[in-house]
């Protein structure tokens, strides 16, 4: 059988997850869609997959002579590791049987994709059933015709071509593949729409709307609390068209937000008679978004700022293949910091991610594409621009809008169509299909064509004007706009390698280096953007600016700028975390700022400078606190208060003249009355002499996909955690587990993620231990020449 975890909704239907058994192989075969074809030679893989995530990094993958006009460039100069240097271009297939229940001759089956990258042809029982363009895209199709009692064979052919991507886009069947079968008289795919039209502090009017077929049916809708109570149900017999149009009340409405993600779940039944046909589930929070000139964003009444990172959709070592665990972990890390807001750059983000952001509370900019009509790459979307535009943007629409996470829609970002009416008219035709299927959220563009969009009337016409970088032009837009608001829908863009730090210490953009790396003082951009304290002195001060979403929460793989002309390099530098998910010195800064519950006091750089001693070594310390006293070994080195002489002085504090000496580096922080709250201390450390082991998660659930990510760092013999170490470990895993990938967070490193030896960079690195599908214990063993092992005993559990 060719499917795992399969999820039965009452009896009226049922879903099967193609999960397992899987045959894979990349090139291409002009028979592989027929039955009878021999893939008993071909890999058997695991769907959600990436093919291209295990390598090799080759500089000769993505070698470009091109000019990146987002970036001002005019002249054509070679780029290499744009999309990562991995293997993704190509075509590639997938072969699965599935056998179907007994009773489902007559039913009507849906096969479902959430994700496949890219171009997918499908075929069933040796024959097509269709076809898709965008990689990025949820689609399905009706196979009802296709299906056959027992086997079914499901063939998919994948092509990514060449020059069709500015980043790592990933291969193969990367998110979930399923089968949804119920009878004639169903609910449709996507069917259902949950609002809530009216909110008071006593009641809740829930407005649902759903499309079904079939004769003489009536709709039962129940809702209930997070914890399983009934609360109110609704019975409808009358059909609008083929729509049934329900309120229903709930009293006494805990709303949903960031704080208090708070759930609701709607059972809607299906009847024939008495005959039960079709029944869904849905979750959906009870919210009041609104977006008012002068005032910004409020949410229940309260206005809030967005505090947002983009992410693109690769998840480091495991690629885009979708994983709920690492989804999970980098959202766990986004909270810690105070991030309340999320943006899918530049694409339709997973089920998986906004399902996590609904439970977690983030609000959520869902995006849609990078490309309309006009090109900024050969074969970008702008092919399937004509054909698909309104097609994926209904899906993505249809499928997403129930979740209370998403508060706003993005139908492009920096598209080359900002120029020229054309474009102005493409913005509005995209703008009202997002409308027209969902009249309670507004539309964005991320324009980094600020002056253009002034001009021609493109930036007046979105609901939102979202400005990407162009610090210098708030004010004008702002003035110019008729929104009376503006969102920074892509911020900052600095550029820092986790624990590298580069002297002189100086602000400066496109900053290069021999070991092409940037310094993690946080000062360096690129020559479009800037660094975080801009940005935030116009959160701080211009109250008609409704927040800002930073470029980007995590590394990414590709886009290796500012050494896009450099080998070996093949991720980005703009994360506020690493490509491993470990936090640069950028992220306690955000934190500092973001993070209102809890205090941040953190050091940089590290303390380890052998050969300095006497040189200028600036201290920066990132907190919530407006002074504090810098000691090195218990000699003062002066206070800092914040000020507003510089953007950066508002927000660090700097000691700009400290000489470097080994030993201890503390820092005193004080309240508003000078009173000493709180205090940190760094020491220098001796020789590498021990691993040490900190997984996120001790307990994972047994299920074969369930992931803990452990970081690994070398101590001295006084446990003090070594800054520079750059050893080779090697990681063994036995048990209930299974070795699943290791990241050291390192741009440059040219090391395959799923092997089992790596370097440590800047001293550490995470090792990512995946379960099996049996319960029991799970040992991990970390190994080094010269170092004392590490172990750890971790469980996976039913």
């Amino acid at each position: 059988m060719g499917f795992s975890s399969g999820e039965i909704q009452a009896q009226s239907r049922s879903i099967v997850n193609i999960g397992s058994n899987w045959k894979f192989q990349k090139g291409d075969f002009e028979e592989a869609f027929k039955v009878n074809f021999n893939d008993s030679k071909w890999e058997t893989v695991t769907v959600p997959h990436d093919w291209a995530i295990y390598g090799p990094f080759d500089k000769n993958v993505d070698i470009q002579k091109v000019a990146i006009v987002q970036n001002g460039e005019n002249v054509a100069t070679e780029k290499t590791g744009r999309t990562g240097a991995l293997p993704h271009i190509g075509t590639a297939w997938y072969r699965n049987t599935f056998t179907l229940p007994k009773d489902s001759k007559g039913k009507k089956i849906i096969l479902l994709f959430e994700g496949a990258m890219s171009e997918p042809q499908v075929y069933l029982n040796g024959k097509k059933v269709g076809e898709w363009a965008y990689g990025y895209s949820y689609f399905y199709f009706n196979v009802s015709q296709f299906i056959e009692e027992g086997a079914n064979t499901l063939s998919v052919k994948l092509t990514n071509k060449e020059f069709a991507s500015r980043w790592y886009p990933g291969a193969g069947l990367y998110r979930k593949v399923s089968v949804i079968i119920k009878n004639s008289e169903s609910i449709d795919q996507w069917g259902q729409f949950v609002t809530t039209p009216f909110i008071s502090e006593d009641v809740a009017k829930v407005n649902i709307k759903t499309k079904a077929s079939g004769e003489n049916t009536r709709l039962v809708t129940t809702i209930f609390d997070a914890e399983g109570h009934k609360l109110s149900s609704e019975e409808s017999t009358l059909q609008f068209g083929k729509e049934f149009d329900q309120n229903l009340k709930v009293e006494n409405p805990k709303l949903w937000s960031p704080e208090t993600p708070h759930l609701y779940k709607a059972v809607s039944q299906l009847y024939v008679g008495k005959e039960l046909k079709d029944e869904i589930s849905t979750r959906f929070g009870i919210r009041e978004i609104k977006y008012e000139a002068n005032k910004g964003f409020s949410l229940n009444g309260k206005i809030t700022k967005f505090k947002g990172v983009c992410l693109h959709h690769d998840l480091g070592p495991l690629g885009v293949a979708v994983n709920k665990a690492a989804l999970r972990r980098q959202m766990t890390i986004l909270k810690d910091m105070g991030c309340n807001a999320i943006r899918s750059s530049h694409n339709m983000p997973s089920f998986e991610q906004l399902e996590l952001a609904d439970e977690m509370g983030f609000m959520f900019l869902a995006e849609s594409f990078d490309e309309w009509a006009k090109p900024k790459v050969e074969n970008g979307y702008h092919r399937f621009f004509e054909e698909y535009a309104e097609k994926d943007i209904v899906n993505l629409v249809q499928a997403t809008r129930n979740h209370p996470s998403i508060v706003m829609w993005s139908s492009g970002n920096e598209v080359p169509d900002q120029w020229g009416e054309e474009g102005v008219k493409r913005a509005k035709w995209l703008q009202e299909i997002f409308h027209r299927e969902d009249p309670t959220r507004p539309v964005t563009v991320g324009m980094d064509q600020v002056k253009a969009t002034i001009e021609s009337g493109f930036g007046a016409l979105l609901d939102i004007p979202g400005l990407n970088y162009r610090v210098h032009l708030y004010d004008e837009a702002y003035k110019k706009f008729p929104q009376g608001f503006v969102l920074g829908s892509e911020t900052a863009s600095t550029v820092s390698s986790r624990g590298i730090y580069k002297f002189p210490v100086v602000q400066e953009k496109m900053k290069q280096y021999p070991d092409f790396q940037s310094s993690s003082y946080d000062l360096e951009a690129c020559s479009w953007s800037n660094v975080p304290d801009e940005d935030f002195v116009l959160q701080d001060d211009k109250p008609w600016v409704i927040g800002e979403f930073v470029w980007t929460g995590f590394d990414y793989l590709g886009e290796p700028t500012p050494y896009d002309e450099s080998w070996p390099s093949r991720s980005s530098y703009f994360g506020i975390n690493d490509l491993a998910g470990l936090p640069k010195d950028r992220y306690y800064l955000y934190r500092s700022r973001w993070n209102t519950k809890e205090t941040t006091l953190h050091i940089l750089p590290h303390w380890n400078w052998e050969g300095r001693e006497g040189q200028t070594t600036p201290v920066f310390v990132y907190t919530n606190y407006n002074s504090a006293e810098l000691f090195i070994n218990g000699k003062s080195m002066g206070v800092q208060k914040k000020n507003n002489n510089t953007p950066q002085n508002r927000y660090r504090l700097m000691w700009m003249d400290v000489k470097y000496e080994p030993g201890t580096v503390k820092v005193v922080a004080f309240d508003d009355n000078g009173k000493a709250v709180e205090e940190k201390e760094m020491h220098t450390a001796g020789k590498p002499y021990q691993i040490v082991l900190d997984a996120d998660r001790k307990t994972i659930a047994a299920n074969g996909e369930d992931i803990s990510f452990v970081t690994v760092s070398v101590v001295d013999q006084n446990g003090i955690v070594c800054p520079t170490a750059t050893n080779q470990l090697k990681f063994k895993v036995t048990g209930a587990g299974t070795y699943r990938a290791a990241c050291n967070g390192d741009a440059t490193s040219l090391e395959m993620f799923h092997k089992d030896t790596m370097k440590l960079f800047s001293g550490k690195l995470v090792v990512l231990i995946k379960s099996k599908t049996t319960a029991g214990d799970i040992q991990l063993e970390v190994n080094g020449a010269g170092l004392k092992s590490g172990k750890l005993a971790l469980a996976a559990a039913k």
